[in-house]
Parts: structure tokens; sequence; C-alpha cells
């Protein structure tokens, strides 16, 4: 439960008195789904421990990576479709253990009349991941593709704190919706520039 306030502390006592009280902690592996096209959303979710990501799935399975959650915050489309009753547009999923908490629907109107603190934790993660999305669509509308990569690696370095991208050409291709020849082939322009090292798997950034 400290883990809880110290995650949140902007949050009244009588706020967090209420989380604790009606949340339930869920204890995920990596690559646990927690949300999907189409699904209708009966709770919201705060990320007390790892990580997950948002992104965008189409019809062949490939995924466009919008962006990440980590410790302390909370999925704003979930807020919407739990709040709107409507089916989720995006998928959500764990990239490594994972603790959230599941804070029940029917909650979330009473809240935001009832404590400026969870107001304003809403209206913030509103605002932080539509900035995010901004800068998504710049780096899509005015950036080349090398540029994206980098940006992508160095992000994706950040929020798992290691400099270590384990993941496959194909998977990084995936993310950014591009071809794994093309990722591959930057990759190497990156590595001759001494900016990664290319492994197995996984690319280290210099």
């Amino acid at each position: 439960m400290e883990d809880i306030k110290a995650l949140f502390p902007q949050f009244e006592t009588e706020l967090m008195n209420e989380i604790i009280a009606n949340g339930v902690i869920k204890n995920l592996p990596a690559g646990e789904v927690l949300m999907r096209t189409g699904q209708f959303i009966k709770s919201t979710m705060l990320i007390l421990e790892g990580n997950v990501k948002v992104f965008r799935e189409n019809e062949d399975g490939g995924e466009f990576l919008m962006y990440y959650l980590q410790p302390g915050e909370a999925c704003a489309i979930s807020i919407i479709c739990a709040a709107k009753t409507e089916a989720s547009r995006v998928m959500a999923k764990t990239t490594e253990e994972t603790t959230v908490l599941m804070i029940p629907l029917q909650l979330l109107d009473r809240w935001m009349l009832d404590y400026k603190s969870w107001y304003h934790f809403v209206l913030s993660t509103y605002r932080n991941r539509f900035d995010e999305l901004l800068v998504l669509i710049d780096q899509v509308a005015f950036r080349n593709m090398d540029e994206r990569l980098l940006s992508y690696l160095e992000r994706h370095a950040k929020v798992h704190n290691s400099s270590i991208i384990s993941l496959s050409h194909q998977q990084i291709a995936d993310e950014l919706n591009s071809s794994r020849e093309v990722i591959s082939r930057l990759l190497k322009k990156m590595e001759q520039r001494h900016m990664v090292i290319l492994h197995r798997n996984a690319v280290e950034l210099i």
C-alpha cells in the first residue's frame, strides 16, 4: 500500500483509501495483452511496476507503437473508453513483468466530481499522451526513417533503463511500420558510424 501512495502522492487521503479499497492488483507476465482492439473496457488501470506498450494493430497483425506506460501512469485511452462505454481502438501489452491496479468503471465519474486530484490526474494523463502522439506524428510526417529509428531506439532505452534493446530487426520494423530489410540496412549504417553495436536479436545503443 505504501508503494501505491509513493507512486501517486498527489491523491488526497480519501481518494487513496478508495483506490486501495476498490482496486484490484494484478501481477502480469511479459507479453500479456491488457486491452484488445474492439474490446469494451470495464476498468481502467494504474501502472505500479513494469512497462506497458500501447499500439495500433493492422489486419495482418502488424504493430505500430504509439507510446509506453510506466509506473505512476494510467492509460488515457482506457479511461476514455471506460467513461464513455466505448470499444478500444488500440492494443495494450506488457513488455516485461508488470503489476497494475485495476479500477472499476463505475467509480470514475464520481471521482471526477469528488476529488480534484483525480480530475487533474486525468487531465494530465490526456495531456501527456497527446504530447507523445504529436511527437509521433511529427516523426512520421517530417523525419526520415533513419531519424525515426534513432529516436525509437533512444526512447526504448530510456523507458527500459537499458542501452540494450532486446528486439529483432523484424520487431523493430513492425513497430515503425517499415520492412526488416530497411531497418537492417539502417542499423548496419548506424553500426558503421559507431552509434550502435548489433547483437543477435538485440541492438546496443552507444
